[in-house]
């Protein structure tokens, strides 16, 4: 019986552990998982279920609940994210789904389990922002619901303070366009390759939360303009004969 060589051998199980990892895409890479909270009585914050739906057309996993569901949540993403399925995590909000993104980002760090990113829009109330956050993004339109560094946080916070404009308020803040054009490009500028499907062939700018720059796929380009038109040329006008002069006698 012919010996393999132990080179030989190792070729094939790099091969066979490969293989394994091609079928077993949990192990390969986690899974990128933005969670989006409803504020009361889930009717006022359907701009939640926009953005989730707007990051899934991105490749972005997204799904939105209703604010008195984040702890169960919280519960289940700590376990999927220790089980290397889940990661990086994100969690945005509106009004109590604000509050609620805030208290889970707080218990998910009791848990020992990094948020990525925090975006709450217009929340009742300030809190401090623990240590396993990454970043947070807080658009607000009261400055008691500024958020704070709490003990061990070393990320980025940006309190975003848009009581100046007048035409947003507390129950349209969250379906506001270029907000969520902002949300989107800081999601993606995160998540990388964790994504659910491939992007598509036009990738949207990554760009920090300041200024709100527009999608490319979603800013306004104008139509190519057209060629100047060039007129026919004109035949040459045809000589009139000059009319004798009358000589009086």
């Amino acid at each position: 019986m012919r010996r393999r060589s132990p080179f030989a051998a190792m070729v094939l199980f790099a091969m066979g552990l490969m293989c394994g990892l091609g079928a077993n895409p949990a192990i390969a890479q986690s899974r990128a998982h933005v969670y989006l909270f409803r504020g009361l009585a889930d009717v006022y914050s359907l701009g939640m279920n926009t953005l989730a739906d707007e990051l899934n057309a991105r490749g972005v996993y997204a799904t939105a609940h209703s604010h008195t569901d984040w702890k169960p949540l919280a519960d289940q993403a700590a376990a999927a994210y220790k089980a290397g399925k889940e990661g990086p995590i994100i969690l945005i909000g509106h009004s109590l789904g604000a509050d609620a993104v805030m208290e889970m980002a707080d218990y998910l760090g009791d848990k020992g389990v990094p948020v990525a990113l925090v975006v709450p829009f217009d929340g009742t109330q300030s809190f401090p922002v623990p240590g396993n956050v990454g970043r947070v993004v807080n658009f607000t339109q009261r400055a008691y619901a500024y958020m704070t560094p709490g003990p061990g946080f070393r990320g980025s916070l940006n309190n975003v303070d848009l009581s100046g404009d007048t035409t947003i308020s507390h129950t349209t803040i969250d379906k506001v366009p270029r907000l969520h054009i902002q949300v989107i490009n800081d999601v993606l500028a995160i998540v990388g390759g964790h994504r659910m499907t491939a992007p598509g062939p036009a990738k949207p700018a990554a760009v920090s939360s300041t200024p709100v720059i527009p999608l490319p796929e979603e800013r306004a380009v104008p139509p190519a303009s057209a060629a100047p038109l060039t007129p026919p040329p004109q035949p040459a006008p045809t000589p009139r004969p000059a009319t004798p002069l009358q000589i009086p006698d």
